[in-house]
């Protein structure tokens, strides 16, 4: 598939813009596969992010 008709490559104004965050995408993922800490298990991890997304939903709604 052409780099300009994929999808990926079309939310980018241009061919280097997009080169630019694969680069940029991929060094984050190795960083994190480098990362020597501890890794959270996954049913930590999930209750994390449903303590954070229910402090969210709080405060907006005692905004409102």
């Amino acid at each position: 598939m052409s780099l300009l008709l994929s999808p990926f490559y079309s939310d980018f104004e241009s061919e280097e813009e997009a080169e630019s965050y694969d680069r940029w995408f991929r060094a984050k993922v190795q960083e994190a596969l480098d990362d020597p800490s501890p890794g959270i298990p996954h049913d930590e991890a999930m209750a994390m992010l449903h303590q954070m997304l229910e402090e969210k939903r709080r405060k907006r709604r005692a905004a409102a």
